[in-house]
């Protein structure tokens, strides 16, 4: 067993190195081109639009289908993958996460916007899509050959691999962040989580849905509320803490006697990694959440989706980053969430506590929103009848995951990840100009 993780490990050291790094980036520098900037210049309109009454077909409103695609990708990202992103790759690393949430918005809008562009009704009167509905319907009326293998192959990856990233991983965490912080009992915390997404499951996206347009937005005020709370205490040291995010983002100096200009490199790898780890952007799965929206235009949810990158990233991920470089303990050798809960202990005495409950709830929201992306892909793959035998064994993995030890399954959800991104890639690369056509006739009638 140790040696096929070694081996995944390796093959991660590929998957997600420089290649797929530039090519997530230089997609969403393609995109945000192609599309004029939209993404940034009608970002208040998307954020109105995020809110506004359902209008249209669809089975969910707007605003769930955004607090379902936050709910699979707020999560560890925001409070471990910042601090991780800090410790290797210095507070510059906190820049280049910006950087590529900047142009990642471009990419979920058209994520989103193909999504619902090429959606399916599928047996059960339910609204379906993603990318692998976009590859099939958009991708094979031009190259139906490359279809037929792009399609199910992302569902494949996105069905494996919402039992690591979205199970297993998110199970393990919930346990020992309620475990280390409150006392309970790793199986204890497996069981009742077993229990409680079951009963989510059962009422199918329409439940998943409210519960994560209840919960969401609860989480994500009470941990940015208590990041806000911190950086009003420690004012004084924001302008120094963006000084070191503009002086560690641009200063080529030499790291473990590594070439000058290392510094600046470690900075861009673990900011990009880790900031596309946490909003997803380029990934397709926040797509197969908004292909469920009830809307009667494909580039109103495209900007309703790209504001999932925005809070994801540009606001909660950047104050989690804030309050550790205030901290002073960014350079003291803590890692990963450890690091962000003695940040937030350091000044608030209830603030590691808060960590360790927006992590359990981040997770736990996390389990939700990935069930339904890997039950939408197994539904592709072998129809409706495959969506309960997933369902039954989504939920009777959690306890497990929660005991179990995830090193492998880390590896394997990582590699799994980037497999989904291959394909989805290919096929916006190929949809561009469909989606450039939309937008600019949508914008031209307004």
């Amino acid at each position: 067993m140790q040696a096929v993780n070694d081996f995944i490990n390796t093959l991660n050291g590929y998957l997600w190195g420089w290649p797929m790094l530039i090519a997530l980036a230089a997609t969403g520098v393609f995109l945000t081109i192609g599309l004029r900037f939209v993404p940034w210049r009608k970002l208040p309109e998307a954020l109105a639009l995020s809110v506004r009454p359902s209008r249209g077909a669809g089975d969910i409103s707007p605003f769930q289908a955004l607090m379902t695609a936050l709910a699979a990708t707020v999560g560890t990202g925001n409070i471990a993958g910042v601090a991780t992103a800090i410790y290797f790759g210095g507070p510059g690393a906190l820049f280049y996460m910006w950087v590529i949430a900047l142009v990642g918005m471009a990419t979920k809008y058209t994520e989103a916007v193909l999504a619902v562009a090429y959606r399916e009704v599928d047996e059960l009167g339910n609204h379906v899509g993603g990318p692998m509905y976009y590859i099939k319907n958009g991708v094979g009326a031009k190259f139906p050959t490359l279809a037929l293998i792009l399609a199910p192959a992302f569902a494949v990856f996105t069905a494996l691999a919402g039992f690591g990233i979205g199970n297993g991983v998110q199970a393990n965490s919930v346990a020992h962040a309620l475990d280390e912080s409150f006392g309970v009992p790793v199986l204890v915390s497996g069981l009742v989580m077993m229990v409680l997404v079951g009963l989510v499951l059962v009422g199918g996206i329409r439940r998943i849905a409210e519960v994560a347009s209840a919960l969401v937005p609860t989480m994500i005020v009470l941990y940015v509320g208590t990041a806000l709370v911190i950086l009003a205490i420690n004012y004084a040291s924001i302008p120094a803490a963006f000084a070191l995010v503009f002086q560690y983002a641009f200063t080529p100096t030499a790291v473990e006697g590594g070439a000058i200009g290392a510094s600046i490199m470690l900075a861009i790898r673990w900011g990009f990694a880790r900031g596309i780890f946490s909003n997803e952007a380029g990934l397709g799965s926040a797509a197969i959440a908004h292909a469920a929206a009830k809307t009667d235009d494909p580039i109103q949810q495209g900007l309703v989706g790209m504001v999932g990158v925005f809070i994801d990233t540009l606001v909660v991920c950047t104050l989690t980053g804030l309050v550790i470089i205030t901290s002073g303990l960014w350079s003291e050798g803590l890692n990963g969430a450890a690091l962000t809960s003695a940040a937030f202990g350091s000044v608030l005495p209830w603030g590691a506590a808060i960590v360790a409950a927006s992590l359990a709830l981040f997770a736990f929201t996390t389990l939700l929103g990935w069930s339904y992306y890997g039950e939408r892909a197994v539904e592709f793959l072998f129809g409706v009848k495959a969506i309960w035998p997933y369902r039954i064994v989504w939920v009777l993995a959690i306890p497990f995951g929660a005991v179990t030890s995830l090193d492998l399954v880390w590896n394997m959800a990582d590699a799994l990840n980037a497999m989904m991104a291959l394909p989805n890639l290919i096929a916006l690369f190929i949809l561009a100009p469909a989606v450039f056509a939309m937008t600019r006739n949508y914008w031209s009638k307004s």
